[in-house]
């Protein structure tokens, strides 16, 4: 965000994140890009500072704070250093607000001071193997016997997905009526019939778990239902605009810190007897990518207030997804060009940038479904 966004205090919770990553992720971020999993220990820490579900209210343990700006401040600093592993927009920005919007005061108080305290870590799985994008047709299913439901059924790609203490699942707890039958229930680590399957081996983004679910009668109490009955898709719809947005936040500090490394590599590395930034193609290729960086940050800065002020609409969300992350994707492909084939060398960052970046215009919605949601916004 730029600078005039922020107030003192937003500098100084920047300064001790900034702090605390540079401390407590950038050290060993490699190694769990290794082991493909970060330790529990960094959740714990981060909640003992105050780094999560900071919007939580003071009687639950957190700070209180109703300002997006702070949720938008960790995901910038995250990408900053190349730190995709750590899953604290997941828990914090797209899972924990279902149970302080949704959730009955016995919830709020049984979960979310662990969570605010990253002594639980939380996921929440709507994406299944044959329906992806459309949630209206997941296949996970529900059927409550009195005091209970019992939850039958397989999610995947889920972040968080070895970590998980709390996962919000997406399930029909009416199949027949499609979006209208859908539910949110809180599966919890200890359910008998609760199942982790792999820790699956993507592309990039290798310290970040990410795993399939599978569930087999697992025997839910009735009082895990987050909501109404049969609302879960309305809850989604609600929530799902935090999401885009802070993947989109995510996007466009990216592709500026991408930017960033690749102006001061054209600056030092030298071809033909003067440096590669004087030829008038890498001129023109900053150029372009610099007016579209700042575009992009323009039109996020502006969704961060429109969301803070409660008005950033379902299709104001899935433009900001669709265009910064393909805007991301875009730019790091040409900064890597830039940089040659040192570009394509893991010991500089843009390699990282480059591998992390594919699967934002996949997650949260694919860019196409984004289109989609926009196009029907006009009319069509």
């Amino acid at each position: 965000m730029r600078a005039n966004l922020l107030t003192d205090e937003h500098l100084m919770f920047r300064d001790a994140f900034r702090r605390f990553v540079e401390k407590e992720i950038v050290p060993y971020h490699a190694q769990w890009e290794k082991d493909g999993i970060v330790p529990r220990e960094l959740w714990q820490k981060a909640g003992g500072v105050g780094f999560l579900c900071m919007d939580v209210d003071e009687a639950y343990g957190g700070l209180g704070v109703k300002d997006y700006r702070y949720n938008a401040i960790i995901s910038e600093e995250l990408v900053r250093v190349g730190a995709s592993g750590p899953g604290f927009a997941v828990h914090t920005d797209m899972v924990v607000p279902y149970i302080s919007q949704f959730g009955t005061e016995e919830q709020k108080q049984r979960w979310l001071p662990g969570l605010v305290a990253g002594e639980t870590i939380a996921a929440i799985a709507m994406s299944e193997p044959n329906t992806g994008s459309d949630v209206a047709a997941v296949q996970t299913t529900a059927v409550r016997h009195n005091d209970h439901y019992l939850i039958n059924g397989q999610k995947t790609f889920i972040s968080n997905g070895i970590l998980n203490d709390l996962v919000v699942v997406a399930a029909k707890t009416d199949p027949e009526a499609g979006a209208k039958g859908v539910s949110l229930l809180v599966l919890e680590r200890s359910m008998e019939g609760y199942e982790r399957g792999r820790n699956l081996d993507k592309i990039g983004m290798h310290a970040q778990d990410t795993a399939e679910l599978f569930f087999r009668d697992v025997r839910v109490p009735v009082d895990n239902l987050i909501g109404q009955e049969n609302m879960g898709f309305i809850y989604l719809m609600q929530r799902l605009p935090q999401e885009r947005l802070t993947i989109a936040v995510g996007a466009i500090a990216a592709a500026e810190a991408a930017l960033e490394w690749t102006i001061a590599y054209c600056q030092q590395r030298t071809a033909f007897g003067r440096p590669i930034g004087k030829f008038q193609n890498s001129r023109f290729k900053l150029a372009e990518m610099k007016t579209e960086v700042e575009i992009g940050r323009t039109f996020i800065d502006h969704c961060i207030q429109r969301h803070n002020q409660g008005e950033l609409s379902v299709e104001q969300a899935a433009m900001a997804k669709w265009w910064t992350t393909d805007l991301q994707v875009r730019v790091i492909d040409q900064c890597l060009q830039l940089h040659g084939g040192y570009g394509y060398m893991m010991e500089y960052p843009i390699a990282k940038a480059y591998i992390d970046s594919r699967a934002q215009k996949i997650y949260g919605g694919s860019n196409e479904i984004m289109k989609e949601i926009i196009g029907r916004a006009m009319g069509f």
